[in-house]
C-alpha cells in the first residue's frame, strides 16, 4: 500500500502521514505533480460521485454562487478523478463539477490518477469534514468511518484532524439517536444542541418524545436541557474504553494478502498471522513473498 501512493505522488503520501491532515496541501500537491498529459477535459457527463461521498445534500444557493464564479472566471483549479470502465469517479471537486454543470459547461479539466477503493473512500471523508459544510449527522458518519479505516482512537483521530477530544466524542453520540432524530437534524428541524443534549439520553422513546416536543413548541436548548434535567430521565453510561473493533482499513488489507498467498491472514493487535498446514506450504508463501534461502 505504502509503495503505491509513493508512486502515486507526494499528495496522497503526505495526506496520511503528516501529524495533522490538511486537504488543502493534498489537492495542491496532486495538481503541482502533474504532468500536461495528466490533465484532460473531461466530459461531465461521463462523471460519477465518489460512491464514498459522505455527503447527500448540496446547498443550491452556494452552487449557484459558485456557478456564476465559473461563468466569469473559468475553472480555476481541476478537479480530480479515476479512470473507471463507465467513464470517471469523481475523487475530489464535486461540488465544482455541479456548479460547473449548473452554468452549462459540457467538460471540466481533471487531473486523472489511480486510486483504490479504500482511498476513494478516505479521501472523500477528509476533504468533505475539512471543506464542506456536512450536517451534523453527516459529519458524525464521517468521523465514525474514519476512525473504522485507520484505526484510530477518538484522541489520536482527534488530534490528526484539529478538534477537541468532547467535540469528537458529542459527534460520534450523535449516531445513537433514533432514525427518525437523525432526519430532523439532517433537515435542520433541530440543532446540533439540542442533538446533542437527547443524545445523552438512554430510552429512544423518551428521545423522541422529547425531540417531537421540542419541535412543536419550539423550545430553546436551554429549555429543553432544563426539561431532561426536571423529568430526571436515565443517562447513558460514559465509555470509560474505546470499544475495540477491526478495521476496515485492516479488513481490506486481510483480504489483499489472502489473495495473495492463499491462505487466511489475520491482522490485530499490531500482528499480522499467516498460518500455514505443512513445511511445503511455508515454503510456497515464502516464494510468493519473494522469501528464498539458499542452501535450504
Amino acid at each position: 500500500m505504502e509503495t503505491k501512493r509513493k508512486a502515486l505522488g507526494k499528495g496522497l503520501e503526505q495526506l496520511f502521514s503528516n501529524e495533522v491532515i490538511n486537504f488543502e496541501n493534498f489537492e495542491k500537491n496532486v495538481v503541482d505533480d502533474a504532468k500536461k498529459s495528466d490533465i484532460v477535459e473531461v466530459k461531465i457527463s461521463e462523471l460519477r460521485s465518489n460512491p464514498y461521498q459522505p455527503r447527500k445534500t448540496f446547498n443550491e444557493e452556494t452552487l449557484r454562487e459558485l456557478a456564476d464564479s465559473i461563468l466569469e472566471h473559468g475553472i480555476i483549479e481541476p478537479v480530480i478523478v479515476k479512470k473507471t470502465i463507465k467513464g470517471y469517479e469523481l475523487v475530489a471537486g464535486e461540488r465544482r463539477t455541479k456548479a460547473a454543470k449548473l452554468a452549462g459547461l459540457e467538460t471540466i479539466p481533471a487531473v486523472v490518477r489511480d486510486f483504490n477503493d479504500q482511498e476513494m473512500m478516505e479521501i472523500a471523508l477528509i476533504e468533505n469534514i475539512q471543506r464542506e459544510d456536512l450536517n451534523p449527522i453527516e459529519e458524525a458518519s464521517a468521523y465514525q468511518k474514519i476512525i473504522e479505516l485507520g484505526g484510530f482512537t477518538q484522541e489520536e483521530f482527534a488530534k490528526k484532524f484539529g478538534k477537541s477530544r468532547s467535540h469528537v466524542t458529542n459527534m460520534l453520540g450523535l449516531l445513537s439517536l433514533p432514525e427518525v432524530v437523525k432526519v430532523y437534524v439532517q433537515e435542520k428541524k433541530l440543532s446540533m444542541g439540542h442533538a446533542r443534549a437527547l443524545s445523552k439520553i438512554s430510552d429512544p422513546e423518551k428521545v423522541l418524545a422529547l425531540a417531537d416536543k421540542t419541535i412543536k413548541d419550539n423550545l430553546s436548548v436551554r429549555s429543553l436541557e432544563q426539561l431532561i434535567s426536571e423529568e430526571d430521565l436515565p443517562r447513558k453510561q460514559e465509555q470509560t474504553r474505546a470499544r475495540e473493533s477491526k478495521s476496515i482499513r485492516n479488513t481490506i488489507y486481510e483480504k489483499m494478502m489472502r489473495e495473495k498467498v492463499g491462505t487466511k491472514v489475520k491482522i490485530n493487535a499490531k500482528k499480522i498471522e499467516i498460518p500455514y498446514d505443512s513445511p511445503k506450504d511455508l515454503e510456497r508463501i515464502l516464494e510468493i513473498l519473494g522469501i528464498r534461502i539458499e542452501g535450504l
